[in-house]
């Protein structure tokens, strides 16, 4: 990676018009509606911003949007990157260095997921507390990492705490139901065996994705704080495990995604 690169990247943004956002925003499969609710779009389309890498996965749009929210202006990915579309963890992560180069202050993610604590049900959030990294790689190792600081991050509370009490207010005065609990990240795109079900239990996982968490690190590296959620879009119980249906994900997520869009504006107007 080169800080040229992420030069160039952020005098063209602001060129566009991105000038000064202070939240960032991920967002996962099926949860692009949040952007409805941005107001004076300005949009950049992943293929037209120099450096960026390009979604391939169809249900992932591939738009960089700035706009107020709720007041404050937000910089929105809609549409990420992943390991399994054959990108390494540095570019799948560029876009956060990309918005944390514009200004952003805070960083909110949100992800489908599959839930491996059987206490917690199809259409439900998770506030993730901590996670698990089993996609075998790191977006901080590279040579030049101590050019963007340092090498070694700490990663004992990786997602904020504050930003966490504050989803946990929230909910509790939406009367929104919200677990917390381990997200371990694996490579994919296969889903996982009864077995890796079991597997994942036990190391003490309660949700999986594919996701999230070189995000997170790199979050941690550049010291901005960061707070992640999972809309949970499948009960992966190993015992009675059915073929998975995409399409059946992307719905759930989609009916789900009026909780997560009020546990995000809410955390916005709280910033």
């Amino acid at each position: 990676m080169d800080k040229r690169h992420l030069e160039e990247t952020k005098e063209y943004l602001q060129k566009r018009g991105f000038e000064d956002p202070e939240i960032g925003i991920v967002l996962g499969s099926g949860l692009g509606k949040l952007v409805d609710k941005i107001e004076d779009q300005v949009i950049a389309h992943y293929n037209q911003i120099p450096f960026f890498p390009l979604a391939t996965v169809e249900f992932h749009s591939g738009k960089l949007i700035y706009g107020n929210l709720c007041g404050k202006k937000v910089v929105v990915m809609q549409g990420r990157f992943h390991h399994y579309e054959g990108y390494d963890f540095v570019d799948i992560t560029y876009p956060i260095r990309a918005m944390h180069q514009l200004g952003i202050k805070k960083l909110l993610i949100s992800n489908a997921a599959g839930a491996i604590n059987l206490d917690y049900k199809m259409g439900e959030l998770m506030l993730i507390e901590d996670h698990i990294n089993l996609q075998g790689g790191s977006p901080l190792a590279f040579k030049e990492v101590s050019a963007f600081g340092e090498r070694f991050v700490d990663m004992s509370n990786p997602y904020d705490t504050e930003l966490r009490e504050q989803a946990r207010s929230i909910a509790e005065k939406h009367d929104l139901p919200l677990n917390e609990g381990v997200y371990a990240a694996v490579v994919g795109p296969q889903l996982e065996t009864r077995a890796e079900y079991r597997y994942l239990k036990i190391i003490g996982a309660d949700a999986v994705g594919m996701s999230t968490v070189p995000e997170v690190i790199v979050a941690n590296h550049l010291k901005l704080p960061v707070l992640a959620v999972s809309v949970l879009t499948d009960e992966c119980d190993p015992d009675n495990l059915k073929p998975v249906d995409v399409e059946e994900i992307l719905k759930v997520a989609g009916e789900a995604e009026p909780k997560m869009i009020t546990l995000f504006t809410e955390l916005i107007k709280l910033s």
